[in-house]
């Protein structure tokens, strides 16, 4: 396996720079895997490539807004904090800038009276800060902290970015990047699906920076996951396991949604198929060619980054060579790649 064998070139002006205008209206790229066999719709269609009896399984986390701007004290220069995780009730992980002028102990001051002490850096190249403890920390992020975009939108959040970097059922507080595959889905939508007879299960998986870090090895074997907090309750599992026991299939929306099974997927021995097991933690699961899937029959998704984790995991499901000449049929077309991007279906 080599890096240069998922690398494709792609000009800057095929990256979506703002969301479609109408979250289903983004076009849709459907790919056949066993086949090889493309057609083009739109999302709304989504519905014409599900059974009665199949799961959908989609991740109900929900960006917060983790980009915070303050001054250096006493001097006001100019930091950015960029929360990752809450550790204890005033203490995060977070990125810095510039790190290199905030030596330990330096104080930083937002708005509103608040502000934070930075302190040693992390495994991972990141910070502890410590807040001034106050009684609506978390109120004052979200009033404050701005909406933390991925680095390929070359432009500063705005105001339509509070609601549409976010699925519309998300629900639990926790990601600093947006599992963007469920973008697409109207709560109009949804209903539709399950009065098709579709069940649909959340599960929980907060992607954190990890999902925009570059693969650098050669052999993208050798390549580190950043672990991420994941959760699959009781009830969901349930779902899940009764639409395998009826024959139905499981199609993950997004990445983080088949990290997620595959995470919690164990075997059966009475029945010697696998099943889904209620479970939370964290998991640095990394799919890459070639992986036997455990759960997941199909995938909905957006257009990844070359040499890219993401690359890699749907390679793993459809083929390098199907999800590469799909890629490029999409350019031809011009779909919209990467988070505000146009969706896949690989079936």
């Amino acid at each position: 396996m080599r890096l240069s064998d998922y690398d494709y070139k792609l000009p800057k002006e095929y990256i979506a720079q703002y969301p479609c205008e109408k979250r289903d209206h983004s076009r849709l790229l459907v790919l056949h895997r066993k086949t090889g066999e493309i057609e083009h719709r739109y999302f709304y269609d989504i519905g014409d490539y599900l059974n009665f009896g199949d799961c959908l399984v989609i991740n109900d986390s929900k960006v917060f807004a983790a980009r915070l701007f303050g001054k250096k004290k006493p001097t006001g220069g100019k930091v950015e904090v960029f929360l990752l995780r809450q550790i204890e009730e005033f203490v995060w992980e977070a990125l810095v800038n510039p790190g290199r002028k905030l030596p330990p102990g330096t104080e930083v001051q937002f708005e509103e009276g608040f502000g934070c002490e930075i302190g040693n850096r992390t495994d991972v190249g990141g910070r502890i800060i410590r807040f001034t403890p106050v009684e609506n920390l978390s109120d004052l992020i979200d009033k404050y902290g701005r909406i933390p975009l991925p680095p390929y939108v070359s432009r500063d959040d705005e105001a339509v970015d509070r609601d549409r970097y976010q699925t519309v059922y998300a629900s639990v507080k926790g990601a600093v990047a947006a599992p963007t595959a469920g973008f697409h889905f109207t709560p109009l939508l949804l209903d539709e699906i399950q009065e098709q007879g579709i069940k649909i299960a959340r599960i929980t998986l907060h992607p954190s920076l990890g999902t925009f870090r570059p693969v650098t090895v050669q052999d993208p074997r050798d390549h580190k996951m950043h672990s991420e907090y994941f959760s699959l309750s009781p009830v969901a599992a349930d779902v899940i396991n009764a639409t395998i026991n009826k024959g139905g299939r499981i199609i993950a929306v997004g990445t983080t949604s088949v990290r997620t099974l595959e995470k919690v997927a164990i075997r059966d021995n009475e029945t010697e198929r696998y099943k889904a097991k209620p479970m939370s933690g964290s998991t640095d699961l990394y799919i890459y060619p070639p992986y036997d899937y455990k759960l997941v029959d199909a995938l909905i998704t957006n257009f990844h980054l070359p040499k890219s984790t993401l690359l890699f995991l749907v390679s793993a499901l459809a083929g390098r060579e199907k999800i590469l000449n799909a890629y490029e049929e999409a350019k031809r077309l011009k779909y919209r790649f990467f988070s505000y991007g146009d969706a896949m279906l690989i079936i």
